[in-house]
């Protein structure tokens, strides 16, 4: 039994059926970037990577600090696609990570701290396929080749980019237009020596709706979809029939203290609540600072008991109140379930991205890294 009063559960589980689900979706041959980044989408990236190690043949993350985080507990290659400073690259090339090259200007930079360390370091290489975010642009392409092969300390091991919004329309007009540029730049990069370079453009909606039963690209980058949450609804629709995924994450706390309520009595900052009769309430120790959000303030539930407690008042940076009138039998130190399963009630991660005005996973990227993760 965990003994923390607040804590985040990861079905190992689950974890694993999904990562399975998706190997089954791509061709044998391609292999699967288990994206951890952002403390595994806020699952906890040590407690993921252990998992999910074995199963995957890239880890990416985004930072030099997540990169050796978790290769303290795994020996798979590591993708850093974040940008990466001189004492990043140093730190990286001590580790045997992978970075990501942003530009020429950010390749002559690896190239020189790499020439200093004695030691080659393995680069993907951004390309900036009307994104418009990282990486080079197509018409620099031609250029950049010829740049790189004088920088004789950096092994070119991959090319690649991502979809700017594959997930949220049927309209495939933009998608489209981005796989011909981004296979155009690819073809310069062959046709100038690099024919066994890594490609990769998809993330978990890529796999769903371009890369699925195919062998395009030698990467995909698996990460949403991991945790068992759906890149859209529009995605949802498409795939639910044909792939089964489960959420990994279940976000549990205790209630702190229970009393009743006088009428026409405030209930939290801002006195945005005020009761209309006595009212039976209890303190839940999670707030703005543990990952829920203001937005939830008088618009949002917790389970107890197996039954729906309403939010009263603002959400505070570490307190949150309910009412309990309705739920028989409540105790202090009674469990409540933020997200997940309790009983035959459910609260999913896409309900509270509803109420908080967000996608599914920026709620549980958002969830405090200090709440311990448990392993189930």
């Amino acid at each position: 039994m965990n003994k923390n009063l607040s804590y985040i559960e990861i079905s190992k589980e689950n974890l694993i059926h999904n990562m399975k689900q998706f190997r089954a979706l791509v061709k044998k041959d391609t292999k699967i970037a288990a994206v951890i980044k952002s403390n595994a989408y806020g699952h906890g990236d040590l407690e993921v990577a252990r998992i999910i190690s074995s199963y995957a043949d890239f880890l990416q993350v985004d930072s030099i600090e997540e990169a050796e985080r978790v290769r303290k507990v795994s020996k798979k290659p590591i993708l850093i696609f974040g940008y990466t400073n001189e004492d990043g690259i140093k730190r990286a090339i001590k580790i045997g990570a992978i970075i990501a090259g942003f530009d020429l200007v950010h390749l002559l930079k690896i190239n020189h701290v790499a020439l200093i360390s004695k030691k080659k370091v393995k680069v993907h290489l951004a390309l900036d396929s009307f994104l418009g975010r990282e990486g080079i642009m197509p018409s620099q392409v031609e250029g950049i080749v010829k740049e790189i092969k004088n920088l004789k300390y950096i092994i070119l091991d991959g090319v690649y980019s991502h979809f700017a919004n594959i997930e949220d329309t049927m309209n495939s007009t933009h998608a489209n237009r981005q796989i011909d540029t981004y296979h155009s730049c690819v073809e310069i990069f062959r046709k100038n020596g690099y024919e066994n370079i890594n490609t990769h453009i998809s993330a978990t909606s890529g796999i769903l709706v371009y890369e699925k039963g195919e062998n395009i690209h030698s990467i995909v980058r698996l990460g949403v979809g991991l945790y068992g949450m759906w890149p859209s609804d529009h995605l949802e629709y498409l795939n639910k029939k044909k792939i089964i995924i489960k959420p990994v994450l279940k976000w549990v706390t205790h209630i702190a203290q229970i009393k009743i309520i006088p009428a026409n009595h405030p209930i939290g900052y801002g006195l945005t609540f005020i009761t209309k009769k006595a009212t039976k309430i209890a303190v839940i120790p999670q707030g703005y600072a543990d990952g829920l959000t203001r937005s939830m303030s008088n618009n949002g539930e917790f389970l107890i008991r197996g039954k729906r407690a309403k939010i009263l008042g603002r959400v505070a940076m570490n307190m949150t109140v309910v009412d309990v009138s309705g739920i028989k039998d409540v105790m202090p130190e009674d469990e409540v379930v933020i997200i997940g399963v309790q009983g035959k009630a459910q609260i999913t991660v896409e309900d509270l991205a509803k109420r908080m005005g967000t996608i599914n996973y920026e709620v549980t990227t958002k969830i405090s890294a200090l709440l311990p993760r448990a392993i189930i």
